[in-house]
This record gives structure tokens, sequence and C-alpha cells, in this order.
């Protein structure tokens, strides 16, 4: 009887069952585990990226209901991905990549490429789902911490890293009752990591484990964990979640 009593207590239903979550950037890395991580608490999801290959072995991984390849820079691509959409409850956004570089060296042409990824991109993706995500659903996108502190080579991360809260605050007062969240991480090991850092991602590793105080390196699943957290706490929008380990807090 007491064991009965003790499973009864520990089974739960899954939090996002019946529920449809998109993952803009869900081939590989944070948005890959996002999407693990939403069909564990009883998700559907849809999946888009930019590489079809990889966005199909995602896809099969995930049971995914449908999948979209195409270049989320692109707003003719993002509001025709929206407008085939069906009516769905989450978006999570992790495509992107950052840009670091001193200002003698800086290719203009991919700089401006970039910052629309991560700003115009957030503004296309907003209006696309400002129609299609249920009211009560999140629009989650990702930024970063380490921007914040100023450094030679960080002119366009630190920006791009400044207004994103701002962007996030204003959408979601513009789009409610859509919840819209921001995830601002340190460093993740992922994919993309990797092959930022090449022959240092190790080294890079190390370091972390030793200097931040949570005395690991953060992951994709700590990551995923806080996104589907944003999706099932309909009280939060507008906010910054920082997920770094205390990485901005020590010279790391």
């Amino acid at each position: 009887m007491s064991n009965a009593v003790t499973a009864s207590h520990i089974q739960r239903e899954p939090e996002l069952l019946g529920q449809t979550v998109v993952v803009i950037g869900g081939s590989a890395g944070i948005g890959l585990e996002t999407a693990r991580r939403a069909r564990t608490e009883g998700a559907k999801v849809i999946l888009a990226a930019r590489n079809p290959e990889r966005l199909k072995r995602a896809a099969s991984e995930v049971d995914a209901l449908s999948t979209a390849a195409f270049d989320a820079s692109d707003p003719v691509a993002i509001e025709r991905f929206f407008r085939d959409l069906p009516m769905i409850d989450h978006v999570m956004v992790t495509a992107g990549r950052p840009y670091y570089g001193r200002l003698a060296d800086m290719d203009f042409a991919k700089i401006r490429d970039l910052i629309g990824e991560h700003l115009l991109q957030a503004l296309y993706v907003a209006r696309g789902a400002a129609s299609k995500v249920r009211p009560g659903g999140a629009l989650i996108f990702m930024g970063g911490t380490g921007g914040r502190r100023p450094a030679i080579g960080m002119s366009i991360a630190g920006a791009v890293t400044a207004a994103l809260p701002i962007l996030t605050a204003n959408l979601a007062l513009e789009i409610a009752p859509v919840r819209v969240n921001l995830i601002a991480a340190g460093f993740v090991d992922t994919p993309l990591s990797a092959e930022l850092l090449g022959d240092q991602l190790e080294k890079r590793r190390n370091q972390l484990r030793t200097t931040l105080p949570i005395r690991r390196v953060v992951g994709p699943a700590d990551v995923a964990a806080l996104a589907v957290h944003i999706m099932t706490n309909t009280a939060l929008t507008g906010a910054t979640y920082d997920i770094d380990g205390g990485q901005q807090f020590v010279a790391a």
C-alpha cells in the first residue's frame, strides 16, 4: 500500500500534452534538445532548419509532425512558413550565430546579414507567430550574456546582446496574449561551439569547469529545460532569463 501511494505521488501528467511546439533551428544543439524535451513532455514538434539532411535526421529522432528547410534570415521564407502552419502553442528560435571580430577586420556585408539574423529575424518571427500561436502560448528567442562585458572584438555581439531584451519586452506588449521571452545563455557545449572553437574546445571546457560557480559546463539540456519551463509557466512574459552557470560574474 505504501509503495502504491508513493508511486501515485511520483507520477504526473506531461506538461505539454496535446500541445504543438515549433523549433526554428531545431536540427542540432539547443534547438534539437528542446524538441526532445518537448516530446518527453507530451508535445508534438515541428522542426525548421537550414540544412535539409540534418533536419531529416533530427525529425526522425523526435518523430516530428512536419519539417521545413529554409534560411531563417529570409523574411519571405519565414512568412511562407507561418502562413502554412496550423495553430500552434509555442515557438522556440535558436537559428543564427554570433559574430566576433575587431573593427579593422570586420566584413561589413557579413555584419549586415548577421544583425538581420538576430534582430530582423525576431521581428519576422514575431509577426508570423502573432496569428498562429494560441493565447497564452510562448515565443522564445535565444540571446547571450557574454556580450554584456565590453571587450575587443565584441562590438557586434555586444550590440545585439543589448538590443534583444528591449525588443523582447516590447514584443511581449505588442503581440499579447502571446508571451514573448528571451533566454540569455553563456557558453553552451553544442556543435556550434565546437565549430567556433576548433581545437581549443577542450581547453575552454576545462577553463569553465574550474572558474564557473557551478563547476561544470552548461549543456543544451540545461537550456532546453528552461525553455520548456517558460512554455508551461503562463505567468512569464517580456523577461530575459540568464543561463550561463555564473559565467558573467567571473573572469571566464
